[in-house]
């Protein structure tokens, strides 16, 4: 092979590993926007309560199972104040998580949610969420964390329960330079 070639398969490598590494950079961000569109992985919807908000009357009752889990690698305890409850779609409506340390220093973690049945997963949407940030718990330390959640009036007729699943992950530490 000639120099010309070697140097044009050389730079074709070399554009090929760059396209390659900005496009692994880019799958997490992508990711999540697919999933937030399609429902796709149990992500569910982020909400804000409105202070101005119609009043939606039904009789229909949706059961809701609450799970909890841990990763492996945190020393964390972690479970719901409530095994279930049943709601009504279109109010609002809280649940409470107890977690615990039981590592003797200092462990930041993640709480990843998901939702099953999938198609309900479009129609969960939660106000507040100790999800959206990082938890840090001390030595020992105990916290009571809380989810203010919607079941939305538009989920369909034959969904009548779902799992609202949390699963903890020890955070991952971020380099400052």
């Amino acid at each position: 092979m000639d120099n010309k070639g070697t140097k044009k398969t050389a730079f074709t490598l070399f554009l090929v590993t760059i396209l390659m590494f900005g496009f692994g950079y880019a799958m997490v961000p992508l990711y999540d926007v697919f999933c937030k569109i399609t429902g796709l992985n149990g992500k569910t919807i982020r909400v804000v309560e409105s202070e101005v908000k119609e009043e939606y009357k039904s009789d229909r009752i949706v059961k809701i199972r609450f799970d909890s889990n841990i990763n492996g690698d945190l020393p964390w305890k972690l479970k719901s104040n409530v095994k279930t409850m049943k709601v009504q779609p279109g109010k609002f409506y809280e649940a409470t998580y107890v977690v615990e340390n039981l590592y003797n220093g200092d462990v930041t973690g993640q709480a990843i949610p998901s939702v099953s049945p999938q198609i309900a997963s479009l129609y969960f949407k939660k106000a507040e969420c100790f999800c959206f940030i990082n938890q840090l718990l001390k030595p020992g330390e105990v916290k009571e964390m809380v989810v203010r959640f919607e079941v939305d009036k538009d989920l369909p007729e034959e969904v009548t329960a779902l799992t609202l699943s949390y699963t903890f992950f020890r955070a991952k530490k971020v380099a400052v330079n």
